[in-house]
């Protein structure tokens, strides 16, 4: 958009540009700067425009954005023009990512590298690495505390071994999404140690406060997130004789985002990674990252307003390159995080799908999907240019964060009904096979989360234990049932390293001091190379797992409507045991997939005919397309067997 002020603003900020910033191919790069920067300028203006340092702060952004341009290598560059050209190419059901630690997939980067053909040989061509920017050892939240941004952790291998494996994943068309912790750094980075040693300049990074005056005022309004081992929301440092916000972590100091250096820093990281072959940076703790006194401090405007402008910033330099906003908040909250008032998204074009999460582990327990669609049809619809990342289990721990309205709407209490969820999965529940663990008991007010592997939790580590095939049989129906949901809902399903061959708890942890506070490193595992190995074992859980998420991996890349265009619709059959969608092709929307899920452990029914079959099915023939058979039907009536899930279709 052309406008005046932030025309003859751009240019008199190039006529100032840095005459050390130069380069081939800048045509693009100006093109795009001119195209966004009445935008940029606009939420610049609004966060930082009452500051004396905005017009050299308002410099030092664009010549942040020119100089990692020129720093783009050109393969990246060519991606870049390729992938706005074909702006929705991430909507594409061609997409199955991988959540995992490289250092617990494999030993290291180097290893991680000579074993990326396992992610070919189950489809996956999207790799998630979890945090290895360099941390403290003993005080790294599991990597979320960076001492270095710009450093790959030694026990990972170097720069160099992730600018390799970069370079092996884009050989095979494999995505690379990579974490940049953006609400708060280790206080051993060199910017907390300046403000230790008494830098103004880099105290005003940080909240940091004389006394407990304004702390107090925060605590008032501010939920803890660590309750049992960080309570609080400041911790005292003894070197600076201040106090200073750490909402996480005593060790993990808070970015002050009001001050324009530390969001300039930021963008320049980000832009950095972006540069060494990232596809996808997701951004961590990004509901956190605008402090107001008097509120949660948390889904705040100016956050909104942040993400904006990194993503505008972005779109300058590395246009490829998308946003994954890390927002475990309330379904109302989490749809803000594309962008309001916007038809495609301007903040972050992919968003954790948790509440999906949440409402699956709630089918499991109470083996009905009231809850489930109940919680579904309460989901806000997302924008066009924008998708769902969709799992079952992560690094992080399941909370209950469902809305206590959708919970009352389906006959149940809502603090009666999360405790049962909680005693369920944590094996207090009477006939529970669940075996996971409570994570972050807040003794205030009661709440707890959940820790625990996939497989431990839908109870496959119970039923070896006790040697039960009946039991056994369920668990593993669970696992690939809730596959088959993330894999049909619409979005880029997310798998969890380890999940596919069934992976246990592992309770090592408790040996090591650093983690042995934390549960959630029992889902946190070393992979058992010598148990992946009986994937190509017919008759092993492992090769049973494996292969039924291969074959509908590659099911799923071969359906148009499971694309994400907002081409879901949700259907709500009167069954309670019953999750049902259909999904159709927006180019043939005549071509249609029922998905079909039963979550209870007998078989269950459903009237075609009472859906209106023909507008699902212009044939007589109904087919299965993970099985590839008929389903069992009886007159109308489509027979659900205990556990399982059709994907329906006529063609």
């Amino acid at each position: 958009m052309y406008e005046q002020v932030s025309h003859s603003l751009l240019n008199d900020i190039l006529i100032e540009l840095d005459p050390s910033i130069k380069g081939e191919g800048l045509r693009h790069f100006y093109t795009r700067l001119g195209a966004n920067f009445y935008a940029i300028h606009s939420l610049f203006t609004v966060l930082y425009g009452k500051r004396d340092d905005y017009r050299a702060q308002m410099q030092c952004l664009v010549e942040t954005m020119a100089r990692q341009y020129v720093l783009r290598p050109n393969h990246l560059r060519e991606s870049d023009l390729e992938r706005e050209k074909d702006h929705n190419w991430f909507l594409s059901q061609q997409w199955v990512g991988m959540a995992l630690y490289a250092d617990g997939f494999a030993q290291n980067l180097p290893d991680l590298t000579e074993r990326v053909h396992y992610f070919q040989e189950l489809g996956v061509n999207m790799v998630h690495l979890m945090p290895m920017m360099q941390c403290p050892r003993g005080a790294s939240d599991g990597g979320y505390a960076i001492s270095d941004f710009r450093q790959i952790d030694s026990r990972f291998g170097t720069l160099a071994d992730l600018q390799t494996l970069a370079d092996e994943l884009r050989k095979r068309g494999i995505l690379l999404t990579l974490d940049v912790v953006l609400n708060h750094t280790s206080n051993e980075h060199e910017w907390a140690k300046q403000a230790k040693a008494s830098c103004p300049l880099h105290q005003d990074y940080y909240y940091i406060f004389d006394n407990r005056e304004v702390p107090d005022m925060f605590e008032r309004t501010m939920p803890e997130v660590f309750p049992e081992n960080s309570p609080g929301n400041f911790t005292w440092d003894e070197d600076m004789g201040k106090w200073v916000m750490t909402v996480f972590n005593s060790y993990q100091w808070d970015l002050n985002y009001s001050n324009p250096a530390v969001f300039i820093e930021m963008l320049d990281i980000i832009l950095y990674w972006a540069n060494h072959g990232v596809d996808i940076l997701r951004l961590d703790a990004v509901a956190f990252l605008w402090k107001k006194i008097g509120s949660i401090c948390q889904n705040e405007r100016e956050a909104h307003l942040l993400l904006q402008l990194f993503k505008d910033c972005c779109q300058v330099t590395a246009p490829g390159v998308l946003f994954i906003a890390e927002a475990i908040v309330a379904p109302v909250e989490i749809i803000k995080y594309f962008g309001e008032d916007a038809i495609n998204a301007k903040e972050c074009e992919i968003a954790y799908n948790a509440t999906f999460m949440a409402l699956l582990w709630d089918a499991v327990a109470t083996k009905n999907a009231k809850l489930l669609t109940q919680g579904i049809k309460s989901l806000p619809d997302k924008l066009e240019r924008a998708t769902w990342l969709n799992y079952v289990r992560c690094h992080d721990d399941i909370g209950l964060g469902f809305d206590d309205n959708d919970i009352r709407a389906v006959d149940y209490e809502p603090y009666a009904h999360r405790q049962f969820l909680i005693d369920y999965f944590t094996g207090r529940y009477a006939g529970s096979p669940a075996r996971g663990l409570p994570f972050g008991y807040n003794d205030k007010t009661g709440d707890t989360r959940i820790a625990g592997s996939l497989a431990s939790l839908v109870g496959l580590g119970t039923a070896l234990q006790t040697d039960d095939p009946k039991a056994l049989e369920a668990a593993l129906k669970t696992i690939v049932l809730l596959h088959g949901m993330i894999l049909a809902f619409g979005g880029i399903p997310l798998l969890y390293y380890g999940d596919e061959i069934g992976t246990l708890n592992d309770t090592t942890y408790l040996d090591d001091p650093a983690k042995a506070n934390d549960s959630r490193w029992a889902h946190r595992p070393r992979i058992d190379w010598n148990k992946a190995d009986l994937r190509n074992t017919p008759g092993t859980l492992e090769f049973r797992l494996f292969n039924a998420l291969k074959k509908l991996i590659a099911i799923r890349k071969e359906v148009p409507a499971f694309a994400d265009f907002n081409n879901r619709e949700l259907l709500d059959v009167g069954n309670p045991h019953l999750f049902v969608f259909a999904r159709f092709d927006i180019h043939q929307p005549m071509n249609k997939v029922l998905v079909v899920a039963n979550f209870d452990a007998n078989p269950q029914h459903l009237n075609l005919e009472d859906l209106g079959r023909k507008a699902f099915f212009r044939h007589a023939s109904v087919r299965d397309l993970y099985s590839g058979e008929r389903p069992t039907m009886f007159k109308e009536e489509l027979v659900i067997p205990p556990l399982q899930f059709y994907w329906l279709t006529d063609l």
